[in-house]
């Protein structure tokens, strides 16, 4: 048996997850190779600074600013560096130069994917991209992959560990959001600015990319609907708990069809909202993420694990490489993007889904009545009602749950409460989502 010549791999980026990349790389050379049929040979370490410190003793001959140096003539290269430029450009300059791509880089991917994946369609070359999303837990080739003969109907996921770690506080302490986010941060879950996670901006990139994937669309990330979990109180979450729900900052991509033409369209939205006890996605602690496809011939199928960690997403990244460098020593070209069905992307109101809305009302006869009218008169349907009368105050707190309709009826509908004089205040608005 001939020998195939060592895979030259060039990595971009040493922090946490490059870190770990590199140790791997290092420490289990003879086990790839055995899986692959060639040798890794890990060629340099492109690095902002070489002399900074780094979880993992790196070998500092392997250290190098020259990212542009480094990238030519390596036959793999993985950018782990983070953020939309240089790593745009870098990768755009890889693949013309023959080189086949690893990245974990969500926003660039969000952000410049459809450019991206052209580039490296034009040449045949491969784009992988499994640590971009959900961190340890593998996503992106089943649904590329494994599913791609299937109909993706609809994808739920908790993919941010820092809110789900919060969240998940929140509603087995009964603490405040700042206190939950202040132990998030104590632990080193959350950043000391948290605003990519606690404001949905993060996972409203792995929406888009999700939701591209799955559609067979590309779904640019300023077309996601988002909303963090910044409003979201304690009373809410307890709320949601005497109701036998839990609250979950949820990513949501899902095919829609219009009930008059027919006619196909995409969402991809993330907000907070309620998911009832019985749904697996209830059952997601810490700061695990999770994602539940359903799928028209597969069925319901559940993705669950670690979605951060050093060590935990240089697995993602690991799995990539070898299964590119494997296409190095068999021959043929890279897997092309399947985004020709270019759905149109919907605007948030046009999804259906249910609403807990809780209103502080007077406590008077007819207001039920009168609430019950605003309901009716924009075609929502009450599945719910649970009242507790204010003593003293003359006030009584209500909590409706809505039955499924479109969203702009229910936006329309709480729009009328507040505007109702027998409502005092509309005192919280959260979705629902997910079976019971």
């Amino acid at each position: 048996m001939i020998e195939y010549r060592s895979i030259r791999v060039a990595l971009l980026g040493a922090g946490s997850v490059g870190a770990q990349v590199a140790r791997l790389l290092l420490e289990q050379g003879d086990e790839l190779a055995n899986r692959i049929g060639a040798r890794i040979e890990l060629v340099g370490i492109a690095v902002r600074d070489v002399d900074a410190p780094r979880d993992v003793a790196l070998p500092r001959e392997l250290l190098t600013t020259d990212a542009e140096s480094l990238i030519l003539g390596a036959d793999i290269v993985i950018e782990l560096m983070g953020g939309l430029e240089p790593a745009r450009t870098l990768i755009l300059k890889a693949v013309s130069s023959g080189a086949d791509v690893v990245s974990g880089n969500k926003a660039l991917l969000a952000t410049h994917g459809p450019e991206l994946f052209a580039a490296a369609e034009q040449v045949g070359a491969q784009l992988s991209y499994e640590a971009a999303v959900g961190g340890a837990i593998p996503i992106i080739r089943p649904l590329r992959d494994s599913l791609a003969g299937d109909r993706i109907d609809r994808i739920l996921g908790i993919v941010n560990g820092t809110t789900n770690f919060i969240l998940d506080r929140m509603d087995t302490t009964g603490a405040s959001l700042e206190d939950a986010l202040a132990t998030a941060t104590e632990l080193g879950y959350a950043e000391a600015d948290p605003t990519a996670d606690i404001g949905g901006y993060d996972a409203a990139q792995k929406a888009a990319i999700l939701a591209s994937l799955a559609f067979h669309t590309s779904v640019p990330v300023d077309r996601v609907h988002r909303e963090g979990i910044t409003g979201v109180t304690a009373a809410q979450v307890e709320s949601a708990r005497r109701a036998g729900y839990v609250v979950k900052l949820l990513a949501i991509c899902e095919r829609l069809a219009d009930p008059e033409t027919g006619e196909e369209g995409v969402s991809a939205r993330v907000y907070p909202a309620m998911v009832h006890r019985s749904h697996p996605l209830a059952a997601v602690h810490g700061a695990n993420n999770a994602v539940f496809v359903e799928a028209a011939a597969a069925g319901p199928l559940m993705f669950y694990g670690a979605g951060a960690g050093g060590v935990q997403t240089a697995s993602a990244v690991l799995g990539d490489l070898v299964a590119i460098a494997r296409r190095h020593v068999l021959g043929g070209p890279g897997t092309a993007e399947s985004t020709h069905a270019e759905l149109p992307v919907l605007e948030i109101g046009r999804i259906t889904t249910r609403y807990a809305i809780t209103i502080e009302a007077a406590d008077q006869p007819g207001v039920l009545a009168t609430i019950a009218h605003v309901f009716a008169d924009h075609g929502v349907s009450v599945g719910e009602l649970e009242q507790t009368i204010n003593d003293g105050n003359g006030r009584a707190t209500l909590v409706i749950g809505t039955h499924e309709a479109r969203e702009s009826a229910l936006a329309e509908t709480v729009a009328a409460l507040a505007d109702s004089p027998v409502v005092t205040s509309v005192a919280s608005v959260i979705r629902v989502e997910g079976a019971e």
